[in-house]
């Protein structure tokens, strides 16, 4: 079942978001040479600590996951595009890192990604972000009353495969409210004029990852948890919390 959210619940929902953002800045903050992931999940728990809210990863256990997810925070390194698990692995310089948070408040969740560098940026580190960036912005547009859901992936695509990037369509985006997962399915990828009528009051994560290589394929590692680029090319992940409303698209995950 697909449920719209009131004005109210939606400004409700802007309260996790702004959690999510605080997360994001402050993993930023710290994310340097030789400071472990784990240094990164506990800086995470901190924020979500003194702003009164829950995590919406930690424990969480869908069915492609190998155990409850044990950290607060998604930190997926190079290679790993998704997922990847807050380990005792020490950032090096030239480390490319995408940040995934779920923060609960007052009941609502709300979800983000954010995607950086660590120490010396290589240029095609940066126009990667560049580009997932200006993807994820595309879908943002497209996510207008009266729009289709293909719209979206639709759009994101023609910037992200424009750009001779790698898209996988098989971990995307989804519906947000009380829970961190609701219907429905957000494509990456989709034909336009397609799939489900948006409609004001339906929340959504918008979340493009891209991979370096062009290619499409992934595996799973080893941890039953990171998504990995096959190529092993390095790889990017972006996501906000959307609301459609009547005055169009509102990003609930922004500072």
């Amino acid at each position: 079942m697909i449920e719209l959210k009131s004005a109210g619940e939606i400004a409700a929902m802007r309260e996790a978001g702004r959690v999510v953002a605080a997360v994001h800045s402050a993993v930023r903050d710290r994310a340097d040479i030789g400071v472990t992931l784990r240094q990164l999940d506990e800086v995470a728990r901190t924020v979500l600590e003194e702003a009164k809210a829950g995590a919406s990863f930690l424990g969480y256990h869908p069915s492609f996951g190998a155990t409850p997810y044990p950290g607060v925070i998604c930190t997926s390194v190079n290679g790993t595009m998704l997922h990847g698990l807050p380990t005792s692995y020490r950032l090096r310089d030239g480390d490319l890192l995408s940040v995934d948070c779920g923060a609960i408040v007052d009941g609502w969740h709300a979800d983000g990604t954010v995607s950086l560098t660590v120490g010396h940026a290589r240029a095609e580190d940066l126009k990667l972000i560049r580009v997932a960036e200006e993807t994820l912005a595309a879908g943002i547009e497209a996510a207008v009353p009266g729009g289709r859901m293909g719209d979206i992936g639709h759009a994101m695509s023609t910037v992200g495969r424009g750009a001779g990037y790698g898209m996988q369509n098989d971990f995307g985006g989804h519906g947000i409210g009380r829970s961190m997962h609701e219907s429905p399915w957000v494509p990456n990828e989709a034909r336009p004029g397609r799939g489900l009528r948006l409609r004001p009051g339906l929340v959504i994560a918008i979340e493009p990852s891209l991979m370096a290589g062009g290619g499409d394929e992934y595996y799973m590692a080893d941890d039953g948890w990171s998504v990995c680029s096959a190529d092993g090319s390095r790889s990017v992940h972006v996501e906000h919390t959307v609301a459609i409303t009547e005055n169009g698209p509102v990003v609930l995950t922004l500072p």
